[in-house]
Protein backbone atom coordinates (compact mmCIF):
# COMPACT_ATOMS: atom_id res chain seq x y z
CA UNK A 1 0.00 0.00 0.00
CA UNK A 2 1.24 3.08 -1.01
CA UNK A 3 1.77 5.03 2.27
CA UNK A 4 0.59 9.26 3.31
CA UNK A 5 3.92 10.47 2.22
CA UNK A 6 4.40 8.99 -0.93
CA UNK A 7 0.83 9.69 -1.69
CA UNK A 8 1.49 13.34 -1.22
CA UNK A 9 5.09 13.22 -3.11
CA UNK A 10 2.66 11.90 -6.11
CA UNK A 11 -0.32 14.50 -5.64
CA UNK A 12 2.59 17.53 -5.73
CA UNK A 13 3.51 16.26 -9.00
CA UNK A 14 1.76 18.18 -11.04
CA UNK A 15 3.00 17.75 -14.72
CA UNK A 16 1.34 14.98 -16.75
CA UNK A 17 4.12 14.68 -19.30
CA UNK A 18 6.14 11.36 -19.58
CA UNK A 19 10.10 11.52 -18.62
CA UNK A 20 11.96 11.92 -21.29
CA UNK A 21 14.68 9.00 -21.24
CA UNK A 22 17.31 9.21 -23.16
CA UNK A 23 18.67 5.42 -22.78
CA UNK A 24 18.14 2.29 -20.14
CA UNK A 25 20.97 -0.46 -18.92
CA UNK A 26 19.14 -3.28 -18.32
CA UNK A 27 21.45 -4.87 -15.81
CA UNK A 28 24.15 -3.17 -13.55
CA UNK A 29 26.06 -4.24 -9.97
CA UNK A 30 27.35 -0.88 -9.59
CA UNK A 31 24.84 1.88 -9.77
CA UNK A 32 22.71 0.71 -6.55
CA UNK A 33 25.17 -0.79 -4.18
CA UNK A 34 24.27 -4.46 -2.81
CA UNK A 35 21.28 -4.03 -5.69
CA UNK A 36 21.05 -5.73 -9.62
CA UNK A 37 19.31 -2.95 -10.49
CA UNK A 38 18.10 -1.56 -14.48
CA UNK A 39 18.88 2.16 -14.46
CA UNK A 40 16.85 4.77 -16.46
CA UNK A 41 18.75 8.00 -17.97
CA UNK A 42 17.10 10.75 -17.76
CA UNK A 43 17.49 13.37 -20.28
CA UNK A 44 18.55 16.74 -19.04
CA UNK A 45 21.16 18.71 -17.13
CA UNK A 46 22.06 22.89 -16.97
CA UNK A 47 25.65 22.06 -15.62
CA UNK A 48 28.26 21.71 -17.67
CA UNK A 49 31.34 19.50 -15.90
CA UNK A 50 34.26 18.94 -17.97
CA UNK A 51 34.35 15.33 -16.37
CA UNK A 52 30.95 14.52 -17.70
CA UNK A 53 30.51 11.00 -19.39
CA UNK A 54 27.07 11.74 -20.63
CA UNK A 55 27.40 14.84 -22.48
CA UNK A 56 24.95 13.56 -24.58
CA UNK A 57 22.08 13.42 -22.28
CA UNK A 58 22.47 17.17 -21.30
CA UNK A 59 20.22 18.28 -23.90
CA UNK A 60 16.54 18.27 -23.27
CA UNK A 61 15.05 17.65 -26.53
CA UNK A 62 11.48 17.74 -27.15
CA UNK A 63 11.19 13.85 -27.00
CA UNK A 64 13.07 11.00 -25.47
CA UNK A 65 15.09 8.67 -27.18
CA UNK A 66 12.80 6.28 -25.82
CA UNK A 67 9.20 6.19 -25.37
CA UNK A 68 8.25 5.75 -21.56
CA UNK A 69 5.33 2.84 -22.28
CA UNK A 70 8.38 1.50 -23.64
CA UNK A 71 10.32 1.43 -20.84
CA UNK A 72 7.48 0.08 -18.52
CA UNK A 73 7.23 -2.68 -20.89
CA UNK A 74 10.70 -3.56 -20.44
CA UNK A 75 10.49 -3.17 -16.75
CA UNK A 76 7.62 -5.42 -16.53
CA UNK A 77 9.80 -8.09 -18.24
CA UNK A 78 12.18 -7.67 -15.13
CA UNK A 79 10.28 -8.26 -12.39
CA UNK A 80 11.58 -11.06 -10.67
CA UNK A 81 14.78 -10.82 -12.44
CA UNK A 82 16.48 -7.63 -10.46
CA UNK A 83 15.88 -6.18 -7.31
CA UNK A 84 15.81 -2.05 -7.85
CA UNK A 85 15.44 0.76 -10.65
CA UNK A 86 18.08 3.74 -10.44
CA UNK A 87 17.09 6.95 -12.33
CA UNK A 88 19.72 8.56 -13.32
CA UNK A 89 21.49 11.04 -16.06
CA UNK A 90 21.89 13.55 -16.66
CA UNK A 91 19.94 14.72 -13.98
CA UNK A 92 16.66 13.62 -13.00
CA UNK A 93 15.45 16.12 -11.57
CA UNK A 94 15.43 18.19 -14.07
CA UNK A 95 12.70 16.09 -15.66
CA UNK A 96 8.97 17.56 -14.10
CA UNK A 97 7.55 13.75 -15.09
CA UNK A 98 10.36 12.42 -12.45
CA UNK A 99 7.50 11.84 -9.71
CA UNK A 100 5.07 10.22 -11.49
CA UNK A 101 7.79 7.79 -13.46
CA UNK A 102 8.99 6.81 -9.79
CA UNK A 103 5.30 6.00 -8.99
CA UNK A 104 4.97 4.13 -12.33
CA UNK A 105 8.09 1.52 -11.36
CA UNK A 106 7.60 1.56 -7.49
CA UNK A 107 3.70 0.05 -8.28
CA UNK A 108 5.83 -2.49 -10.25
CA UNK A 109 7.80 -3.54 -6.59
CA UNK A 110 11.00 -2.46 -7.06
CA UNK A 111 13.44 -0.79 -4.70
CA UNK A 112 13.92 2.85 -6.87
CA UNK A 113 17.60 4.69 -6.53
CA UNK A 114 18.09 7.95 -8.01
CA UNK A 115 21.42 9.67 -9.11
CA UNK A 116 21.17 13.44 -8.47
CA UNK A 117 23.24 16.28 -7.86
CA UNK A 118 20.81 18.07 -5.50
CA UNK A 119 20.52 21.34 -8.34
CA UNK A 120 16.54 21.42 -8.34
CA UNK A 121 16.04 21.73 -4.64
CA UNK A 122 11.91 21.67 -4.84
CA UNK A 123 11.86 18.59 -7.01
CA UNK A 124 14.34 16.68 -5.48
CA UNK A 125 12.67 16.99 -2.56
CA UNK A 126 9.15 16.17 -3.51
CA UNK A 127 11.04 12.57 -5.01
CA UNK A 128 12.49 12.19 -1.97
CA UNK A 129 9.39 9.88 0.01
CA UNK A 130 9.72 7.87 -3.17
CA UNK A 131 13.12 6.48 -2.97
CA UNK A 132 15.08 4.14 -1.17
CA UNK A 133 18.58 5.07 -1.81
CA UNK A 134 20.54 8.30 -3.25
CA UNK A 135 23.55 8.14 -5.09
CA UNK A 136 24.12 12.14 -4.11
CA UNK A 137 27.09 13.68 -5.84
CA UNK A 138 28.96 16.72 -4.71
CA UNK A 139 30.97 18.64 -6.56
CA UNK A 140 33.42 20.67 -4.42
CA UNK A 141 33.10 22.82 -1.02
CA UNK A 142 29.87 24.68 -2.00
CA UNK A 143 31.89 27.84 -2.15
CA UNK A 144 33.65 26.65 -5.14
CA UNK A 145 30.95 24.72 -7.46
CA UNK A 146 31.28 27.38 -10.11
CA UNK A 147 34.86 25.56 -10.97
CA UNK A 148 33.14 22.56 -11.70
CA UNK A 149 30.02 23.17 -12.79
CA UNK A 150 30.58 26.24 -15.03
CA UNK A 151 27.33 27.74 -13.52
CA UNK A 152 27.46 30.77 -11.31
CA UNK A 153 25.67 29.93 -7.70
CA UNK A 154 25.98 26.26 -8.50
CA UNK A 155 26.79 25.47 -5.16
CA UNK A 156 23.78 26.89 -3.08
CA UNK A 157 20.85 24.91 -4.03
CA UNK A 158 23.57 21.39 -3.84
CA UNK A 159 23.88 22.42 -0.15
CA UNK A 160 20.11 23.03 0.74
CA UNK A 161 19.44 19.27 -1.35
CA UNK A 162 22.22 17.46 0.40
CA UNK A 163 20.62 19.03 3.57
CA UNK A 164 17.10 17.57 3.14
CA UNK A 165 18.58 14.52 1.75
CA UNK A 166 20.17 14.24 5.51
CA UNK A 167 17.67 15.11 7.37
CA UNK A 168 15.39 12.58 5.71
CA UNK A 169 16.42 9.70 6.93
CA UNK A 170 16.73 8.33 3.14
CA UNK A 171 19.40 5.50 2.49
CA UNK A 172 22.68 7.02 0.42
CA UNK A 173 25.94 7.80 -0.30
CA UNK A 174 27.69 11.11 -1.04
CA UNK A 175 30.43 10.84 -3.43
CA UNK A 176 32.91 13.27 -5.60
CA UNK A 177 34.97 13.07 -8.89
CA UNK A 178 37.95 13.86 -7.69
CA UNK A 179 40.31 15.54 -10.27
CA UNK A 180 44.25 17.29 -9.19
CA UNK A 181 43.41 20.16 -11.85
CA UNK A 182 40.19 20.45 -9.80
CA UNK A 183 40.62 19.71 -6.49
CA UNK A 184 43.66 19.69 -4.76
CA UNK A 185 44.38 17.41 -1.93
CA UNK A 186 44.07 20.54 0.55
CA UNK A 187 40.64 21.06 -1.17
CA UNK A 188 39.39 17.22 -0.74
CA UNK A 189 40.48 17.41 3.11
CA UNK A 190 38.15 20.92 3.50
CA UNK A 191 35.64 19.54 1.81
CA UNK A 192 35.33 15.81 3.60
CA UNK A 193 35.74 17.98 6.78
CA UNK A 194 32.97 20.43 5.64
CA UNK A 195 30.57 17.20 4.91
CA UNK A 196 31.91 15.46 8.00
CA UNK A 197 30.65 18.41 10.06
CA UNK A 198 27.25 18.39 8.17
CA UNK A 199 26.60 14.51 9.18
CA UNK A 200 27.62 12.34 6.41
CA UNK A 201 28.68 9.26 7.32
CA UNK A 202 28.75 7.03 4.04
CA UNK A 203 31.70 9.41 1.43
CA UNK A 204 32.83 7.96 -1.82
CA UNK A 205 35.86 9.20 -3.86
CA UNK A 206 36.08 8.58 -7.16
CA UNK A 207 39.07 9.30 -9.18
CA UNK A 208 38.28 10.77 -12.71
CA UNK A 209 39.16 8.51 -15.55
CA UNK A 210 39.86 9.70 -18.87
CA UNK A 211 37.38 6.91 -20.76
CA UNK A 212 34.17 9.22 -22.01
CA UNK A 213 35.55 12.13 -21.20
CA UNK A 214 35.42 14.59 -23.75
CA UNK A 215 37.44 17.58 -21.99
CA UNK A 216 41.21 17.40 -23.33
CA UNK A 217 42.27 19.73 -20.57
CA UNK A 218 41.44 17.77 -17.66
CA UNK A 219 42.32 14.39 -20.37
CA UNK A 220 45.92 15.77 -20.43
CA UNK A 221 46.63 15.87 -16.51
CA UNK A 222 48.17 12.56 -15.15
CA UNK A 223 46.23 11.21 -12.25
CA UNK A 224 49.13 8.13 -10.96
CA UNK A 225 49.54 8.86 -7.35
CA UNK A 226 46.38 11.41 -6.66
CA UNK A 227 45.31 11.75 -3.85
CA UNK A 228 48.14 10.36 -1.51
CA UNK A 229 47.30 7.54 0.60
CA UNK A 230 48.26 9.83 3.87
CA UNK A 231 45.43 12.41 2.30
CA UNK A 232 43.12 9.53 1.61
CA UNK A 233 43.42 8.15 5.13
CA UNK A 234 43.06 11.31 6.66
CA UNK A 235 39.94 11.19 5.06
CA UNK A 236 38.81 8.11 5.88
CA UNK A 237 39.23 8.83 9.30
CA UNK A 238 35.72 11.18 9.37
CA UNK A 239 33.15 8.70 7.87
CA UNK A 240 31.94 5.44 8.84
CA UNK A 241 31.97 4.28 5.42
CA UNK A 242 34.76 5.49 3.21
CA UNK A 243 35.42 4.21 -0.12
CA UNK A 244 37.87 4.98 -3.16
CA UNK A 245 36.81 4.17 -6.64
CA UNK A 246 39.06 4.03 -9.19
CA UNK A 247 37.52 3.30 -12.65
Amino acid sequence: MVDAAIAQALDGATSPRQLKVGGVTPFSATDYPGMLAAVVFVQGCPWRCGYCHNTHLQPRTRVGRVRWPDVMHFLGRRVGLIDGVVFSGGEPTSDPALAHAIGDVRALGFKIGLHSAGMHVRRFERVLPLLDWVGFDVKASFENYERVTRVRNSGEPARRSLETLLASGVDYECRTTAHPSLLSEIELLQLARMLSRMGVEKYVLQIFRKQGSGDEALNAVETIGYPSERTLGRMRDLFSAFEVRRR
